[in-house]
């Protein structure tokens, strides 16, 4: 099968070298890609956005299968239009990718059926005077939402009521999220820990990975900005069997099944960002695609032919049955640029890769790196996702993996988080 992938991130590399290791797999192409993805697959000079270029490029090199990593391009319809030209598509209609496109949507589509969420309200930017007046009834911290997507960037936790009051005044007077601050949420602050459960699904049946947590702060101990992700690890022992089972029973069946009934079905893969409050657990957002850094921790633990899977579920013919998990962990460490979240520098040389790519249960996916000649550069804010692979129980020596081999690796201004992973060892210790 010639197989195309879209996007340019960690995730993509994943994503790539899972496929790779499939023999239903003739040729691999990437759009764009990066330089540790241009050693598995053909890169393809079309940003992910360009849906048409993409699709044209897919009907000239007879795609079999396209595999579509960003939100954007699903966001904008591109399942819809390579659906229409009979091209199987890995990935959720226009219409159910609102459930990340619109917070709106998706908070008025848990409430219509009842799934666990934090309490809100939603505004248009008219109604300005109502958000500011709402948002002085609530006790702190409250969260701001602004509806469309804005990077990874729209959602602002403000410890007081004047930060959420200036907040509201950021998206609605300011415009600093444009089209994406058209509307936006306001609603409780949710206390507990964080968790990702990612579904495969055709949008009948569906089948689980392993539940991760990301770390979404800059700076340890969960301090600092916000960031697309500083790492990860699966599992995670704070999403029990049991939670698990109430994730399962009172959120993504009724997701699946209210996608269904509302008449737009959700494929592909469904990320549910969970918050584990002392209630249980509760939705705090819906992405359409594969998460990031997730992604690299979740896939390497899949035990099945990625290309098998994703086609039936393109097809609409999936068999749960299809994915089965390798009794095994991983974490992932990101290693970024000085200066993100917010300004940093690129073309930095990246050196000591070498020494570890044959290194035995270490994987280093590309982020943000491009080549220059010889040499691999750095091309983003986050540059690497270094990854290790080790048995179940292995966890705390896994990490120890993860760390040794970034130590091995360098740029100019690299900087990383020390304690990706080391929260779930409480829960590990505990047991024992």
């Amino acid at each position: 099968m010639n197989i195309l992938v879209i996007g340019s991130g960690g995730r993509e590399h994943a994503l790539v070298w899972k496929l790779k290791q499939s023999p239903h797999c003739t040729k691999l192409f990437c759009a764009p890609g990066n330089g540790g993805i241009a050693e598995l697959a053909e890169l393809v000079p079309i940003p992910s956005h360009d849906v048409q270029g993409l699709l044209q490029y897919a009907k000239n090199q007879s795609i079999d299968l396209t595999i579509v990593g960003p939100e954007q391009p699903l966001v904008l319809g591109i399942v819809d239009a390579f659906r229409a030209e009979g091209l199987k598509v890995f990935g959720p209609t226009k219409a159910a990718a609102q459930l990340e496109g619109s917070k709106v949507f998706a908070k008025q589509f848990m409430e219509r059926h009842g799934i666990p969420t934090a309490r809100f309200r939603s505004f248009t930017r008219t109604e300005k005077d109502d958000a500011i007046a709402f948002v002085k009834t609530l006790q702190p911290p409250v969260v701001v939402k602004a509806d469309g997507l804005a990077a990874g960037k729209g959602v602002l936790v403000c410890e007081t009521i004047a930060d959420a009051v200036g907040a509201i005044e950021e998206i609605f007077v300011k415009d600093t999220f444009g089209k994406a601050g058209s509307a936006l949420v306001i609603e409780e602050y949710l206390h507990g820990e964080e968790a990702s459960v990612f579904v495969l699904t055709d949008g009948n049946q569906y089948a689980l990975l392993s539940p991760a947590q990301d770390h979404k702060r800059i700076l340890d101990n969960d301090l600092g900005k916000n960031t697309g992700g500083m790492g990860a690890y699966a599992p995670t022992p704070l999403v029990t069997e049991e939670v698990l089972q109430r994730v399962v029973n009172d959120i993504i069946k009724p997701t699946l099944n209210g996608m269904k009934e509302e008449g737009t079905p959700y494929t592909g893969c469904l990320y549910v960002g969970l918050m584990i409050t002392d209630q249980g657990p509760k939705v705090l957002e819906y992405n359409c695609r594969f998460g990031d850094p997730e992604t690299q921790v979740v896939v390497p633990l899949i035990d099945g032919d990625f290309v098998t899977i994703c086609t039936s579920i393109a097809e609409g013919n999936f068999n749960q049955a299809q994915v089965k998990l390798h009794n095994a962990c991983a974490v992932c460490v990101v290693m970024a640029s000085h200066g993100y979240p917010d300004h940093y520098e690129t073309g930095k040389k990246i050196s000591g890769l070498t020494s570890i790519i044959a290194e035995d249960g270490v994987i280093v996916f590309h982020a943000g790196t491009r080549r220059e000649g010889k040499d691999l550069v750095t091309a983003g804010g986050r540059v690497l996702s270094v990854t290790a692979l080790g048995l179940h129980n292995e966890l705390e020596q896994t990490i120890r993996r993860a760390y040794e081999a970034v130590q091995k690796i360098s740029f100019d201004g690299a900087y990383y988080r020390s304690d990706i992973g080391k929260k779930a060892l409480k829960y590990i210790h505990r047991e024992a």
